[in-house]
């Protein structure tokens, strides 16, 4: 019951309840979205400390996002109040792509400055980025339509994130400007969508005994007379799949600029090649090929951090075609 209840997603973007604080340093971007292009694998220096094969070479498997570079189109300002957080200032930047037409109106009278001015640094307690993928630039994805989302600045005062903000608005902002090589980050995605499924493929309950009469699939039982109807409890029939997951502790290996370098022959099933910059994350990651992912910095501390790059010695470029 713990995924609760298995429901389509509301939307194709996925969606970050909570942002992790990062006080101190630098203002910087907690979060980026990419697309999913598919798998591979890779040999790498095992640089978990506690590992068995801790300082030999392994094979992983690993996961190639395509990263284009996001536009930042406003900046929103919140003020946390005892119902939660509530906007005080929205600011847009003064052209946005045309393509954003496909996701609202974009008005065509706008003044920057005057919504400048409104901004008041005293009132304002956090700081988020409205940004949007540039899909266009893709040939995996066959969308022009961008994906338009909240990105948390974090890290040293309300006044410097404001001033970070102010200067990233109406530009492009790469995948490093969220993080690096060796770092670990949360990946949030929508799930494979499978349709209506049956109670036992749904929640994985027990076959019924071959003595059992006629069936064997069935529902053991519904539960008790009273009350009058069916539990939420009791496993049956329903949507599978298309569900948003979060899972914590990515550990980045690779970021690299030409998609050749791992591009596999043929490229990647149901994707095609990767020709904008990439990230290679240690492991499997929710969703199928050109699904979007969001990427936000890792908010379970306890994982191993790294001063350089993981040494990676070999990304398979094989054909994934089966032959």
């Amino acid at each position: 019951m713990g995924f609760s209840p298995r429901k389509r997603s509301e939307s194709p973007i996925p969606h970050f309840a909570s942002w992790p604080d990062s006080d101190g340093g630098n203002p910087k971007v907690q979060g980026f979205a990419g697309y999913k292009a598919g798998m591979t694998h890779a040999m790498v220096v095992d640089y978990r400390p506690t590992s068995t094969t801790s300082g030999q070479e392994v094979q992983i498997p690993v996961t190639v996002l395509e990263v284009p570079p996001m536009h930042v189109a406003a900046v929103r300002l919140y003020r946390r109040t005892p119902e939660g957080l509530k906007t005080v200032a929205e600011v847009w930047g003064p052209k946005l792509d045309k393509e954003l037409r496909r996701v609202f109106p974009i008005p065509k009278d706008y003044d920057v400055d005057e919504a400048w001015k409104k901004v008041d640094p005293a009132q304002v307690d956090d700081v988020r980025l409205i940004t949007y993928t540039q899909p266009g630039l893709l040939t995996g994805v066959p969308k022009k339509k961008p994906d338009l989302m909240e990105n948390r600045v974090g890290g040293g005062s309300i006044e410097d994130r404001i001033k970070y903000a102010k200067q990233l608005v109406g530009t492009d902002i790469p995948v490093t400007e969220f993080c690096r090589e060796g770092s670990m980050v949360d990946v949030a995605a929508i799930t494979k969508g499978k349709g209506w499924k049956g109670h036992h493929t749904r929640w994985g309950t027990r076959l019924l005994s071959h003595k059992n009469s006629k069936h064997r699939r069935n529902i053991g039982t519904l539960g008790n007379f009273k009350p009058g109807y069916v539990r939420p409890t009791v496993p049956q029939g329903g949507q599978f799949g298309y569900h948003q997951r979060t899972e914590y502790n990515k550990r980045i290996l690779k970021i690299g600029e030409k998609g050749d370098e791992i591009t596999p022959n043929g490229g990647f099933l149901s994707y095609g090649m990767v020709r904008n910059p990439y990230v290679l994350l240690h492991g499997s990651i929710p969703g199928p090929a050109k699904r979007l992912i969001r990427l936000r910095d890792a908010a379970r501390v306890g994982y191993v951090k790294l001063e350089k790059s993981p040494e990676l010695t070999y990304i398979s470029r094989e054909s994934k075609q089966g032959v």
